[in-house]
C-alpha cells in the first residue's frame, strides 16, 4: 500500500463483466490510478492478499467465490478500503457487505464521477488526517486507548483489529468524548457529504465497533446511542 500521498494509488478491480470492467478501468486510469483487474473471486483473494492494494472495488456476483465471501476472506489480512460495486440494491445486501468489512458500496449503474468521488473519499481517509494544534494523537478512555499516530485501538492492553473507516469513526467520537455527535456531523466529518436520512452505514459501523469493543448495545460502556440525534462517546479523556 502507499506510504506517501504523492504516489499513484493502486486499485484492484474485481468485476466479471468485461465491458463494465474495461470502462471503469479506463476511467480510473484516466484519473491517474493504477488498476489491476481480476474476474474470479478465488483468485481475487490471493491477489489482494499478495499485492495489498490501496483500494479494492469488488463486485458481488462473481465466478469462483462471491464478493461477500471474498470480503470475509481478505479482511483479516487487508486493512485498506473495500468498495462494493453491485447491481443489487437490497438494503440487506448492503448491510451484509458492510458487516463483513466493506467500507462503502455503490449500486450499478453508477456514474463515473460518482464512483471517482467515493474512491477519493475512501483514499483520503487512509492518509493521516490534518490535525489542529491542540488535538491529541492518543486518547485514553478508561481501558480503551485510541492512538492516531499508530492508528491502533487497544482495549485493556489488547490490540483490537479495526478497518480504516472503523478507526476514523472511533477517533472522531473519541476526540469529542462527552459530546453528542449527530449523524449529520459524522457524515460531514467522515464522508464530506450530507446525511440523506436513509443511509445506514454509520449504524452498521457502530454495531461492528461495539462487537469488537465488547460493548453491550443494551447498556454500552463506550458508544452510547442518543435516540433521534446521534452518538456519544462516554467517559473522560486522559
Amino acid at each position: 500500500m502507499r506510504t506517501d500521498a504523492g504516489a499513484t494509488a493502486t486499485i484492484v478491480l474485481v468485476e466479471d463483466d468485461l465491458g463494465l470492467a474495461e470502462l471503469i478501468a479506463d476511467r480510473l486510469t484516466g484519473a491517474g490510478y493504477r488498476v489491476v483487474r481480476e474476474v474470479d473471486g478465488r483468485r481475487a483473494v490471493d491477489l489482494i492478499g499478495r499485492t495489498q492494494p490501496d483500494l479494492v472495488i469488488l463486485d458481488i456476483m462473481l465466478p469462483g467465490m462471491d464478493g461477500f465471501q471474498v470480503c470475509r476472506e481478505v479482511r483479516p489480512a487487508y486493512r485498506g478500503p473495500i468498495l462494493i460495486l453491485t447491481a443489487r440494491d437490497d438494503d440487506l445486501d448492503q448491510i451484509l457487505g458492510l458487516e463483513l468489512g466493506a467500507d462503502d458500496y455503490v449500486t450499478k449503474p453508477v456514474k463515473p464521477r460518482v464512483l471517482l468521488a467515493r474512491i477519493r473519499a475512501l483514499l483520503r481517509r487512509v492518509q493521516p488526517a490534518t490535525r489542529v494544534a491542540d488535538e491529541p494523537t492518543r486518547i485514553e478512555l478508561g481501558s480503551l486507548v485510541v492512538d492516531a499516530s499508530r492508528r491502533e485501538v487497544r482495549l485493556g492492553g489488547r490490540l483490537i483489529d479495526v478497518t480504516t473507516v472503523e478507526f476514523d469513526l472511533l477517533w472522531y467520537l473519541a476526540v469529542r468524548a462527552g459530546q453528542v455527535v449527530s449523524r449529520q456531523d459524522l457524515y460531514q466529518g467522515l464522508y464530506h457529504y450530507d446525511y440523506d436520512g436513509l443511509d445506514r452505514s454509520i449504524d452498521v459501523y457502530i454495531s461492528r465497533l461495539r462487537q469488537k469493543l465488547e460493548d453491550d448495545p443494551a447498556a454500552p460502556q463506550f458508544i452510547k446511542t442518543v435516540r433521534g440525534v446521534g452518538y456519544l462517546m462516554a467517559g473522560e479523556r486522559s
